[in-house]
């Protein structure tokens, strides 16, 4: 058992087929609808000019247009906030056409899609759209990869007294990939984060238990095959909590392998 870290939720953002923002997200979480996952609009955000936007890959576009959200919703500059760019996979496309190309063609690969490939390509594209000098981290760990990203900003909130930018996001698999990797539909998250204040958005206490495993939140059927799609959708469970305005508490898994001790991020949200 740890020391909890209890943080403010200023600004939320999602970008998801059929959930454009957190106003339609908001709307399909209370009245648990199916969103409408094959209504898929490419994200334009506004920081990244029209020339921008047509180079830059899904994955930016969708991280970028929700943290944009988040920001404006909390009413913070993004330039001035430090923040946490967290992904499972990176951007499954553009790793697809890497394999692709360097096995049929290597000396014919595309230096903008491979300056796209590294993982931290759209923390990158934030920082300097934003003009950000705060800091920055990319992170993955696997499924549990919502949860440890959480952790992450909640750490650096705690440590610096300071809001902090969380995007969470993926992309689906393309090709041979698809085949390996469940995830088959774009979904981003965001959130400002703060410390602790009166009134705000939401109250969120975590705490880092390193000795019970994580139980899976119950969710409607709709939502739970949602969930199981993308990663970045195990935040789900605490949309739906923000957007019915519910208190309760819940797990999340910090890591997936079975031959290390189980260990959990326990979060437990007030309004």
């Amino acid at each position: 058992m740890s020391v909890a870290l209890e943080l403010a939720i200023e600004g939320i953002g999602v970008c998801a087929p059929g959930m454009a923002d957190w106003s339609a997200a908001r709307d399909a979480l209370r009245s648990m609808n199916r969103p409408d996952t094959s209504a898929c609009t490419r994200p334009a955000p506004a920081l990244l000019s029209p020339n921008e936007r047509r180079r830059a890959p899904d994955s930016v576009l969708l991280a970028l247009a929700a943290a944009e959200q988040a920001c404006a919703m909390a009413g913070q500059a993004p330039r001035e906030l430090p923040n946490v760019f967290a992904s499972a996979y990176g951007d499954l496309a553009i790793n697809d056409y890497l394999c692709a190309v360097l096995a049929r063609t290597p000396l014919e690969v595309s230096p903008t899609r491979f300056h796209n490939s590294v993982h931290n390509a759209p923390a990158g594209y934030w920082t300097i759209a934003a003009g950000c000098m705060a800091s920055s981290t990319a992170l993955s760990a696997g499924g549990a990869t919502f949860a440890a990203g959480l952790l992450e900003a909640a750490a650096i909130v705690a440590s610096e007294a300071s809001p902090v930018l969380y995007v969470a996001f993926d992309v689906a698999a393309a090709g041979p990939l698809a085949a390996v990797i469940a995830c088959d539909v774009p979904f981003g998250v965001a959130f400002v984060l703060a410390p602790a204040r009166p009134e705000p958005l939401a109250r969120l206490r975590l705490q880092f238990r390193s000795d019970a495993a994580a139980e899976l939140v119950p969710l409607p059927a709709s939502l739970h095959a949602l969930r199981e799609r993308n990663p970045a959708a195990a935040s789900l469970p605490l949309l739906a909590a923000l957007a019915r305005s519910e208190a309760g508490g819940f797990d999340f898994a910090l890591h997936a392998d079975q031959d290390l001790p189980a260990s959990t991020l326990h979060l437990e949200i007030s309004f």
